[in-house]
């Protein structure tokens, strides 16, 4: 069986994906995939990885496994979504460092499978936006932006730095990574990447996150357009709803919040192209596919 782990990060999707994913499930689970919904599975994982320390299950716990998580024990495939599998919001910092914990929680996720295959995928965000958004979360419960940061210098963040972690941690494991700036673009893309369904099966929710960025007006006329004129191939119909989303975006909905101490122009240009440096960077790694646009 094939076990697609989604990780996040926080602040990304927001479960979005996952909503989508499960108000498919029905014409999933005829391609032989399961969506369960996270109460089915998120805090039994967590304990058990924690009780496991990155000892692998054994037979009678991977059985037990299946029985709480699958709705079709014939599934080829499960995928399994929490933005919390690597910490949880107050800790995405802790000691000074991005997601200290993923050096050893994402081994501990694999080997709770040991005998299926396991996959790995994660949307990141600029850390200029992603930092305050993660601060501001009502998750989070430090009130002081210092002790949230626990010492990280921002000037040094690298989400290359987790990517990589998280591949010498877990070798075999394919590793999928995209930019949550892009998701709106790729939202159908990663819905296949995560589910693994047939290209030719159409999901309801299509355009997902659309739906909230994008005036209504706008999305009437692009269905209309994509319907009239359907593209032959995915970067056409990226091109497409980019073209759309530029002329119908809700400017409000789009640009993103950039609140926190010491947050100046400067700082935030700097930080983009230290990002932008860095997503070079992840696009070379070998193991790793890079959805782009």
């Amino acid at each position: 069986m094939q076990v697609a782990f989604h990780l996040g990060a926080h602040c990304t999707d927001e479960d979005r994906l996952l909503k989508s994913l499960l108000a498919n499930k029905n014409a999933l689970a005829a391609e032989g995939i399961s969506v369960p919904g996270p109460g089915r599975y998120r805090q039994m994982l967590q304990d058990s990885a924690r009780t496991l320390k990155g000892a692998p299950a054994d037979t009678e716990t991977q059985e037990k496994f299946r029985d709480e998580i699958l709705h079709d024990r014939g599934a080829r495939r499960v995928v399994l979504c929490d933005e919390n599998f690597m910490c949880v919001h107050a800790r995405i910092f802790e000691n000074g460092m991005l997601y200290e914990k993923s050096s050893y929680k994402t081994q501990w996720l694999r080997n709770l499978f040991p005998e299926d295959e396991v996959e790995f995928h994660i949307g990141i965000r600029n850390p200029a936006s992603f930092i305050p958004a993660a601060f501001h979360h009502p998750d989070q419960r430090y009130e002081s932006f210092r002790d949230f940061m626990s010492g990280t210098d921002i000037m040094d963040l690298r989400w290359s730095d987790v990517i990589l972690t998280i591949r010498e941690n877990n070798p075999g494991c394919p590793l999928t990574v995209w930019c949550n700036e892009d998701t709106p673009l790729l939202w159908s893309q990663l819905l296949r990447e995560l589910s693994g369904h047939d290209p030719q099966t159409r999901l309801n929710d299509d355009f997902g996150i659309l739906n909230t960025i994008m005036k209504p007006i706008g999305l009437r006329r692009m269905n209309k357009y994509l319907e009239e004129h359907p593209p032959e191939t995915e970067p056409q119909r990226v091109r497409i709803i980019a073209a759309f989303l530029e002329k119908f975006g809700i400017t409000d909905e789009i640009e993103e919040e950039l609140d926190a101490p010491g947050w100046t122009e400067e700082l935030v240009n700097e930080m983009t192209e230290i990002y932008e440096e860095d997503l070079f960077e992840i696009e070379r790694m070998s193991g790793v596919t890079f959805l782009l646009p």
